[in-house]
């Protein structure tokens, strides 16, 4: 079994509606099972302030696909939800990041795992530890350790 977590976000077109429509489009995915979702949270934006809060979850899945098989499945759900990519961090329909995979570490040009910045986002690590508090980030440590080490920020659990 593989231990796989992915990032769900959200801040255009109902954005509780785009985290769910992606959570059913991942589960529609051959070779894809998940095993656990997180609460819903909604988080304030980062980097482009001007923009909606978001909605923000973590869940968890078992496949056998690659790491850049899943990566493209998950860039074809972006795109369905209409997806698009202006400007880095700005206002999104859906956002799919692979954030774990296993122990893998990985480090190329279109995927890198664990996702570069997750060590750094709360509106990732606590929808993270709504799943499993006992991850251990590649690098970085254990996730209680890591939330422990950040600002404080406004997020609220929604669902």
């Amino acid at each position: 079994m593989n231990n796989i977590y992915i990032a769900l976000g959200s801040n255009l077109k109902n954005p509780k509606k785009q985290i769910k429509d992606g959570i059913q489009s991942i589960k529609k995915i051959d070779g894809v099972q998940i095993l656990s979702k997180s609460k819903l949270y909604e988080t304030p934006p980062v980097g482009i302030l001007d923009q909606p809060n978001f909605v923000n979850a973590v869940i968890k899945i078992d496949s056998d696909l690659s790491p850049n098989k899943l990566l493209e499945e998950l860039l074809n759900i972006e795109n369905n939800a209409a997806r698009v990519r202006i400007d880095k961090n700005g206002p999104r329909t859906l956002d799919l990041d692979i954030l774990l995979f296993n122990d893998l570490i990985l480090d190329k040009k279109n995927l890198i795992i664990p996702h570069p910045r997750m060590h750094e986002r709360l509106f990732v690590l606590i929808p993270l530890k709504d799943i499993d508090e006992t991850i251990v980030i590649p690098n970085h440590g254990a996730i209680i350790d890591i939330i422990n080490r950040l600002t404080p920020e406004k997020i609220i659990r929604i669902e």
